[in-house]
């Protein structure tokens, strides 16, 4: 029975990873399809007009790829500072309408941006923050908070405030113990969290379009466009590098929070 158990679950994992891979794998022969018209299985055609595009430093796609990464990881810093405390008070400490509240740190990814997308355009054209890196960076934080105090919260709700405790009771003021302790414990939390609140903000294209007033031009910017066109290996080749783009950051992202820790001799969960 273990047997047939483990037959089954090997085989369902199969189709997982192959139902992941096959849209990958049309989207890497899509990037250097010139004609791949139906019923064929295959392309007729090769090219490497995509490709050429996305390098060619006149098309300013790699420019806005920068801009996209360096705005990402502010917005994923930002988030982070912001959902640590939030996150504690919410995961350890016990008051009135604490569920309430947990419910309305959902309501940005609830909310359709498009709904209150004007609002927050003539508060932040009052503000003098539009068209600024600043407003997009503060705009981006409206979808990214609940993602960031989500996963936070349930990380402090799991560890608490036990060895904080203790910590304080060896001596250790509040900074060490936060350095030395908590940093430490919610580590996997912080780069779950921050993985995924650098993607969502990676990928937001109608609030960087509403703030950044064309003047911030992000890679989903550029690539939105060929998308909407139907230019599918265009698409396809912007595609790719969005995807590798990000895959990169976050393994880098998670290499340096490792080591890191590693060189510190700290240990964590």
């Amino acid at each position: 029975m273990n047997k047939r158990n483990r037959t089954l679950s090997s085989f369902i994992m199969h189709i997982m990873i192959l139902l992941l891979i096959l849209p990958l794998l049309v989207l890497v022969a899509w990037s250097f399809s010139k004609s791949w018209p139906w019923p064929n299985l295959f392309p007729r055609e090769f090219g490497l007009r995509g490709i050429l595009h996305v390098l060619d430093p006149s098309s300013r796609a790699l420019k806005s790829l920068l801009l996209s990464i360096r705005l990402s990881l502010v917005v994923t810093i930002v988030t982070l500072i912001i959902s640590i405390p939030a996150a504690k008070a919410l995961g350890v400490y016990n008051f009135k309408g604490k569920q309430f509240i947990k419910m309305l740190v959902l309501a940005p990814i609830i909310v359709p941006p498009v709904a209150v997308g004007m609002g927050i355009h003539l508060t932040f054209i009052r503000l003098g923050l539009a068209n600024r890196f600043t407003g997009v960076v503060l705009v981006h934080l409206i979808p990214c908070l609940p993602y960031g105090i989500r996963i936070l919260t349930d990380v402090f709700e799991i560890i608490g405030e036990s060895m904080e405790q203790q910590a304080r009771v060896l001596g250790a003021n509040s900074i060490q113990t936060f350095t030395n302790i908590t940093l430490p414990l919610i580590a996997p939390g912080l780069i779950s969290a921050g993985s995924l609140v650098f993607i969502v903000s990676f990928s937001q294209y109608f609030l960087t379009f509403l703030i950044g007033g064309g003047r911030i031009i992000t890679f989903p910017m550029m690539m939105f466009p060929y998308i909407q066109s139907g230019d599918r290996m265009m698409a396809s080749a912007y595609s790719m590098v969005f995807i590798l783009a990000t895959l990169v950051v976050l393994i880098m992202m998670e290499k340096a929070i490792k080591s890191y820790y590693s060189a510190k001799n700290y240990f964590y969960l």
